[in-house]
């Protein structure tokens, strides 16, 4: 028992430590050199829950045209009061079944500490109310979020060249599911895929944060 004990108590020190290393050691090494233009910024959100973590870019005529494919499947790109479009990454299992805490399931808890498929959810959104815990903004130049979009639709598993739409699945009237590239477990999960997109648009977050509350202190200690 006593073996079993320490054994236990120094797995938990060692995630510890793990979590914290992951938020206080920075990716990349050293920032980027700072956009001397700083007319052509633009503002995203990074929206956090619980355990998971959202990105959200203004919609505006770029941005329909780049991700129009998505208007076929049914988001409202095009609705008068819709500014941003939001994209999230994760487990299937989990994402699919679990939309809201009160149906929670063993199955997909069971996936997502192991391996599973992965899904992009995508939904849009009016103005929201500022400032909130909830919200944090950045602004980044042009070319930081050329290549932040870039990495999302990247994220999208395309099958001859189109989108694998997940049919008759949604949390509510304008959002959607589409099958994504890469696998989910509890490591590498949508708080690691948020980090890995911010970082693409010249953003330094911690090198390692599954949870939303590192990933949040990392952003705000490095940027």
């Amino acid at each position: 028992m006593k073996r079993a004990f320490r054994w236990f108590c120094g797995s938990v020190l060692f995630l510890a430590l793990a979590v914290t290393g992951g938020a206080l050691i920075p990716s990349p090494l050293m920032p980027a050199n700072a956009s001397a233009d700083t007319a052509g910024l633009r503002r995203i959100l990074v929206l956090s829950g619980p355990i998971h973590t959202d990105i959200a870019i203004p919609l505006d005529d770029d941005v329909r045209t780049e991700f129009g494919f998505l208007r076929d499947a049914g988001i409202a790109l095009l609705h008068p009061d819709a500014r941003w479009l939001i994209f999230g990454w994760g487990g299937r299992s989990f994402y699919l079944e679990t939309p809201t805490w009160s149906e929670l399931k063993p199955l997909p808890v069971l996936r997502a500490l192991s391996v599973d498929l992965s899904v992009l959810h995508v939904d849009v959104a009016g103005p929201f109310v500022e400032p909130q815990d909830a919200i944090t903004s950045f602004d980044i130049d042009d070319d930081g979020f050329r290549r932040l979009t870039e990495y999302i639709s990247e994220s999208f598993r395309r099958e001859g060249g189109e989108t694998v739409l997940i049919p008759d699945i949604s949390y509510g009237p304008n959002d959607r599911f589409f099958e994504a590239n890469g696998y989910f477990n509890a490591l590498l999960g949508c708080n690691t895929w948020t980090a890995g997109a911010l970082r693409s648009s010249g953003l330094r977050t911690g090198i390692w944060n599954p949870l939303p509350e590192t990933l949040d202190f990392s952003l705000r200690l490095y940027n």
